[in-house]
This record gives C-alpha cells, sequence and structure tokens, in this order.
C-alpha cells in the first residue's frame, strides 16, 4: 500500500533460502527493546531503523578512535547520509534525528555541533533502563513467590516464549564496545562474556585471523596468545595499562588496538622472529609490541626497502 507498483515482467524472481543459508546476511541492528518498551511506543518505525544505522556506523568509529575525553563513542553520520540510505528528503531526514535527540526528542543520541561547514558529532546513547532489567527481576520473582500453582516444565516454557521480557532481548545493546566507564552496580554475570565474545569476534574479523593461521601454521599457539591479549586488555577494567614499564591512559591504549589490522599483526610476528634477546615476560613484550606497531611499521619497511635498494654497505 502507498508502494510503487511494478509490472510483473519487472519483477526479479528471488531464490529461496535453503538450510542455514538465512545466516549468510550482513545485518543492521536495531534493538528489540524498540518495539517490545513502552517507553519507545511513540517513536516512528524510521526513527527506529534510524537508530539502528547510527549503532552500526559505531564500528568505523572504534576502528578510526573517535572517542572524546571522557571516553564515549561518537559518529559521524550527515543529513545526506540519513537521506541515501532512507530513500527520504532532507526534511524528513532532519525529523528523524530530531525525533531521537536529547533536546526535543526521546534522547536516543546527543549532537554536539563542530562548527560551520562540519558534521555534527552524534553520540549514541544505550537504548536501555535500569527499570527494563528490574522489571524482568521482578516477573521472575512473582512466578516464583506465593501460591504459584505451577510445575517446573511450565514455568520454563513460559519464560522460554516471553520474549518480551527475556533478557536475551537486551544482548545486543548491552554489548559494551565503547569502552565507558565501568559501574560497578551496572553489572550482571552476563555482561563480562558478552563484552568479551563480541571483542572476539571484532578481532577475528578485522585482523583477518583465519588468513594468519594458514601464513603461521608453526605458530598457531602464538596467534591465539596475541588474539586473547588483544581481548583481555580492550575487555580491561583498569584505568591505566603498563606498556614499557609506562602506565598508559587505557583508553588510548584500547583504541590503538582497535585499530591493528592483519598487517600490523605480521610486523610483530617478524619482530619476534628478529629478536635475538631473552624475552622474560612475553605478555609484556607482544603488548608493547602491539602498541608500538601502529608507529613503527612504515619505518620498519621503509628500512627493509633501503636495504635491498642499496645493500648494507650504504
Amino acid at each position: 500500500m502507498g508502494g510503487v507498483r511494478m509490472d510483473r515482467d519487472e519483477v526479479p524472481v528471488f531464490p529461496y533460502h535453503y538450510g542455514q543459508e538465512a545466516d549468510l546476511y550482513q545485518f543492521y541492528r536495531v534493538p528489540k527493546v524498540l518495539f517490545t518498551e513502552p517507553v519507545f511506543k511513540r517513536l516512528s518505525t524510521d526513527a527506529k531503523i534510524l537508530y539502528g544505522l547510527l549503532l552500526d556506523r559505531m564500528q568505523l568509529s572504534i576502528r578510526n578512535g573517535w572517542i572524546d575525553e571522557d571516553g564515549r563513542v561518537f559518529i559521524y553520520y550527515t543529513v545526506e547520509s540519513i537521506m541515501e540510505a532512507l530513500a527520504c528528503g532532507n526534511k524528513k531526514a532532519g525529523q528523524l534525528l530530531t525525533e531521537l535527540d536529547d533536546q526535543k526528542g526521546i534522547g536516543l543520541i546527543s549532537r554536539k555541533r563542530q562548527g560551520l561547514g562540519k558534521p555534527d558529532k552524534i553520540f549514541v546513547r544505550k537504548c536501555v533502563l535500569p527499570e527494563m532489567s528490574k522489571r524482568h527481576v521482578q516477573t521472575c520473582q512473582n512466578d516464583t513467590s506465593g501460591d504459584v500453582e505451577m510445575t517446573l516444565q511450565d514455568m520454563s516454557k513460559r519464560h522460554a516464549n516471553n520474549t518480551d521480557k527475556n533478557n536475551t532481548e537486551f544482548s545486543e545493546t548491552e554489548s559494551n564496545l565503547s569502552g565507558r566507564a565501568y559501574r560497578p552496580e551496572e553489572e550482571n554475570p552476563m555482561d563480562g562474556m558478552e563484552e568479551y565474545n563480541a571483542y572476539r569476534n571484532y578481532f577475528l574479523k578485522q585482523l583477518e585471523f583465519d588468513s594468519l593461521l594458514l601464513d603461521y601454521p608453526y605458530e598457531q599457539d602464538t596467534l591465539n596468545e596475541i588474539l586473547e591479549l588483544l581481548v583481555e586488555t580492550v575487555c580491561s577494567r583498569r584505568k591505566t595499562i603498563r606498556i614499557c614499564g609506562e602506565d598508559k591512559p587505557a583508553q588510548i591504549v584500547k583504541s590503538r588496538f582497535m585499530k591493528l589490522d592483519a598487517e600490523h599483526i605480521r610486523y610483530v610476528m617478524q619482530c619476534m622472529h628478529e629478536n635475538t634477546t631473552k624475552v622474560r615476560n612475553i605478555k609484556q613484550y607482544l603488548l608493547a609490541a602491539l602498541y608500538n606497531a601502529p608507529l613503527t611499521i612504515s619505518n620498519y619497511y621503509s628500512t627493509l626497502v633501503n636495504h635491498d635498494m642499496y645493500g648494507a654497505g650504504g
């Protein structure tokens, strides 16, 4: 209804899905809470979709290290980009941003002006509130207290089917890749594992880890150690991380690690091969090598090129 009618001869024939083929897509993540929690009922469907697009853009910001002095991730997403993504006009794009912002809208984003001709910094806020989790806890308590004539089997079925209040609803939005300040009162037993898995999957893709394993078939233990060290470091709650005997701000270390790619890891592996001194603390050695890789990789390969061109004797 309201769409463009197409002549049947113009309609493409899309193939069916077989087996697990539906898992092959790349998805924009639009949190379920936007459709299930009463607080978001007045938010238009287009605004909810835009929020999903803004969430997706967070990954680019993390790779680029777009983090402010308070450790908050921000994105750049222009009105023109919104118009193109949602096939809408300038006015509609502006209205959708207003729906989401913290000045006239629901408060899911905050915009910071950058000056004439520059795009706004957009801070994408989390779409969960403490009372949402409390409601789920209270529901469970009501089911398991008092004179409730309900078998364990019935109760487990009810929890499995009640996706509106199931904790799985918050899994996508609670994965914290923003490096915000740690607040113990917000922690629950699943947060740490969800965050760990999110970062691990990020590095597996960012580092092209399968290719690295093929390139270094006899050093897979070292590669796995590097992977686990990266994940452990970016998941750390400490304010500082010791690198080369100095306490570096954790946010700077994490930002630099998020920018590493497969070539940086190959460079680190090459440095380890060429190192002739005894390494007493391999963890600290790897931390230093990974931290310095983006700064030293260019000079290293320039030196190799000069050596090949002019010889060791100059």
